[in-house]
Formats: C-alpha cells, structure tokens, sequence
C-alpha cells in the first residue's frame, strides 16, 4: 500500500525535460516566503502532460519585482483516506501536506485551473481528517503541517498592497467606508487557516511537541499577517492567535510581548495597521483573565500602551475594542480609574469633535464604575475640561457632555461633591444659556441648573451671585482694555511718518516680546 501511495507521487525521471521537477530542484531553494507573490503564492509549472516548450514558457518570474521566480512541479492527486489502512494514514497525511506546498498565482484565475482544484481538494480532504480526530499526531506529521502553512501563509506584502494608505489608511476615521480589499488567493488561504485552526484545537495534538514548531519565529510571522488588508484574513487569525495562546502557556509572555511591540510602533512611528482592532480583541479576552491582583506588567501595560493609544488619528476604527479593554482593567482594579481619566485628559482631543464625543462616551464607561476616592482624585481638571465641552460650538459634544447627568451614578458623585463642581461647572451652563446657538443645547443646560438647584438651592445661589459678580467684573475689564487699544490706535493715528535717513534708537527692552 505504501509503493501505492508512492506512486501517486510526482517522480523524478533520469530526463527533466520529459518530466516535472518537484519544489527541491536547485533553482528553488529559497524559503516559502521568498517564492511568494503579491497574493502570497508562486507561479506553478505546467503538469506532466505537456510538451517542453509549453512548460518552458511556462517557468517565468512572477508579476512583483519583491519575489524571485518560483519553478515548481505540476501536482497529481494522492488516494484518499478512507483508502488506506490506519498504519499508513499518518504516511498519506505528511504525503498530503506536501502536496499542498506547491503555491500558485491566484492573479489570473484561469491559469493552472486544474493544479489549483486539486489543491482545493487536497486542502479540503486535510481539512476533515483533522476535524474527525481519529489518531494522534506524531511529530512529522506536526512539522510538516507547520511548514505547509509557512509556504501558503507567511508572505511580505508588497508596497503597493499599501499605497493609498495616507495618515493611518484603511484604520484612518476618515476612510471607514472605504470598500475593504479582498485577495484573490483567499479560498485557498480560508482552508489553510481553517486547517491551522482545528489542528491547534485538536486534543491530539501534543503541545510539547508542537510547541517546537509553533515557536516564538512562527509566532512573530503570523503577528506581521495582521497587517493584511482583508478582513476576512484578520479574523480568521484572531481566532488562530488565540487559540495558540490559550494552547501554548509558554508562549503567553512572548505573544503579550510582541504585541506590544506593534502598538508601541504604531503610536510612536508609523500610526499605519490594518490589525489593530484584532489585537485589541485578543487582548480583550486575555485582559479579562488576569489574577488579582494585577501584575505590574500588566499596569505598565494598561498607561504606556492602552492609554496612549487614544492618540492617533484613526483611533474610530478601534475604539470600542480599545474601550472595553480600559474598562476591564477599571472593573478589576477601581484604583486605576484616576489614572485612566488623567490619561484621556492628558490626550484629550482639542480640534477633532468626533474624537471628543468618543472621549465623553469612554468617559462616562468609566465613571460608572469609579468609587468616591478615585473620583474626588481626579474631579477638578475632569470638570473643567467637561465645562468647556459644554461650551463647544458643535451641538454633538455639547449634548453629549450634558448627557453626562443622565447617568444616576454619576449624578450622585457630582451631589457628594457638589461644593467643589458647581463653582466649575456653572460658568458653562450659564453661558450655554444665555448664549448658545442650539436649542437642544439649551434645554438641557437648563435641566441640568435645574438638577443643581434641587440638589442644594442655596449653594446654586451663592455660586450663581458670585458668577454674576465675576461676569460684572470682567465686563469692567473688558471696557477697560477697549479703551486702552482705542487710546493706542488714536496715538499711532497722530504720529508723522519717519522720512529720509532718521536713525532710530532701538533699546534692547523696548525689541523684546512678554509672552
């Protein structure tokens, strides 16, 4: 049965012009990721069955000057499984991953048509041998399924996989609706990861073993995948990724490890990621499994990471996977909500209005769940910043930063707290009031004075005089400085224009600016 599998095989004649070469001939000795294309796969020769000159027009150098040309053999189907004995299923199993090595252009579909079904079929007959998990794995068999999905998986994207990308690119707010770009070798890809994915879930997959092959080199190149700009592919390592992280405890720190290394990246350098909502969804889910009480690595974590990633242009594209995993570090350990808050102030957006009201939403995420310590840490520079939002010229972060007083909890810590808030806050609401151009705007500044007053009459009293004594005040000023630039405009008027060669002396106080 073994000479039966053999001879499916492609075979290596005395003549190479009569036969096909397999993928170990000289001139294709480069690692999988140099034989790779835009799309991530090579270009095949012709099959067996055709003439010398066919299959040398065929062997060409692929479309992307990145890659070198690839000359690989025509593939034959190999017997099914249901054919051979149990003892030899394993032999067929290594048999079919090496197969499915040969890669191909997925350019031009009508090229190597017939190559790439078999394939197809291969990769699906692999798919459901694994799936049904009828025998345990041996470490042939893990490592030749490591290197098959290296030679399908691991590519460089080229530079023009990027080119449109402009302050963050398809991550960037501003080109959400952007139509996402899909790569045309994905059903094959799909199958790959799908393969990939099951056998790591495999209960026969031994995790000592597997662990050589899956090492920290294997790791970093599915990490660089998640840059692919297909949605399609990010997820699917999403779900691979955490699974080798759930698989794999001696690679837990690694992963943390290099993840972090992309966000830094992003934030200091390049502000360009297709994946950055993916590997905040992992870090989500790994978040949420953290002993108490929290590591310092995992604190460093949350305010050199997390918190500056509120940062960059493009955080819409992020933000809610970003934002549940602030939360779940607040929920964990309440003592970090004052450093989180002081971290959105610190980043808080001052040009860019949907920013703004991403923040007032985070915002208000978190002061659900702070207590009255971590509150009063932090309850000064929060509300002066939150009056000038109620101020803002654009109705949204108005309406959005009142919205806060909808919120009972936060309600009762402004009432605790109310001798130290209302004197901040009730600068903005009466201006609000008394001078904003929206009307939505206004009815809700006139509830919220209207919360203040039920809370405590005689304080809104007293802040409300002192404010009117304020406002009286810098009226005064106000003209008064009218009345000095009128002074100086009238002066510069009545001055006679310097003619001729006057020399003039410039003293060195009189050159220098206040700022």
């Amino acid at each position: 049965m073994l000479k039966q599998i053999l001879s499916k095989l492609p075979r290596k004649s005395s003549d190479s012009s009569d036969s096909p070469r397999t993928p170990r001939s000289s001139s294709n000795r480069a690692s999988p990721r140099n034989s790779t294309t835009s799309s991530g796969h090579g270009t095949p020769r012709s099959s067996g069955g055709a003439s010398a000159s066919g299959r040398s027009n065929a062997t060409k150098k692929t479309s992307s000057a990145v890659f070198p040309a690839s000359l690989v053999a025509g593939i034959e189907p190999l017997v099914p499984f249901k054919d051979v004995p149990s003892s030899e299923k394993m032999n067929l199993f290594v048999s079919k991953l090496s197969l499915c090595c040969v890669t191909f252009d997925f350019t031009d579909p009508s090229k190597n048509s017939i190559e790439k079904g078999v394939k197809r079929q291969t990769l699906i007959e692999l798919v459901d041998f694994v799936g049904a998990g009828t025998m345990k794995f041996n470490e042939p068999a893990i490592h030749a399924l490591c290197k098959m999905c290296a030679v399908n998986l691991f590519r460089v994207f080229p530079p023009n996989y990027r080119a449109n990308m402009i302050g963050g690119g398809s991550t960037g707010g501003e080109n959400d609706d952007d139509e996402p770009t899909f790569d045309p070798a994905w059903p094959h890809l799909q199958l790959v990861y799908d393969l990939l994915l099951k056998f790591i879930h495999s209960s026969f997959v031994d995790a000592k073993v597997a662990k050589k092959y899956m090492d920290h080199s294997f790791i970093l190149k599915l990490l660089e995948l998640f840059d692919s700009e297909d949605p399609r592919e990010r997820e699917c390592l999403k779900t691979i990724l955490h699974r080798i992280y759930g698989k794999f405890m001696v690679h837990r720190p690694f992963i943390r490890k290099s993840i972090n290394n992309i966000f830094y990246r992003f934030v200091s350098e390049t502000e360009r990621h297709n994946g950055i909502a993916e590997l905040l969804e992992i870090f989500g889910s790994i978040i949420s499994g953290f002993a108490l009480p929290l590591k310092e690595e995992h604190k460093i974590f949350l305010w050199r990471v997390l918190i500056p990633l509120h940062k960059p242009k493009s955080i819409g594209s992020y933000f809610q996977q970003l934002s549940y995993c602030i939360t779940q570090f607040v929920e964990k350990e309440p003592k970090l909500a004052s450093v989180v808050v002081k971290g959105l102030l610190k980043y808080w957006p001052i040009t860019s209005s949907q920013k703004e009201v991403m923040f007032l939403g985070e915002l208000e995420e978190i002061l659900e769940t702070v207590n009255m310590v971590e509150f009063q840490k932090v309850m000064v520079p929060l509300f002066w910043r939150i009056g000038c939002c109620i101020n803002s010229s654009h109705f949204q972060v108005a309406e959005r930063s009142l919205f806060l007083w909808n919120n009972d909890h936060i309600v009762n810590l402004i009432g605790h707290n109310r001798h130290v808030i209302l004197p901040i806050i009730l600068p903005a609401l009466e201006k609000n009031a008394q001078s904003h151009w929206n009307q939505a705007v206004v009815n809700l500044t006139l509830n919220v004075r209207k919360i203040f007053m039920e809370m405590d009459d005689e304080l809104f009293i007293s802040c409300h005089a002192q404010f009117k004594e304020e406002e009286v005040k810098e009226t005064l000023e106000a003209k008064k400085r009218k009345q000095i630039w009128e002074q100086l405009e009238n002066a510069a008027a009545n001055v006679q224009p310097m003619t001729g060669k006057t020399a003039v002396l410039v003293t060195p106080l009189a050159s220098s600016i206040a700022c």
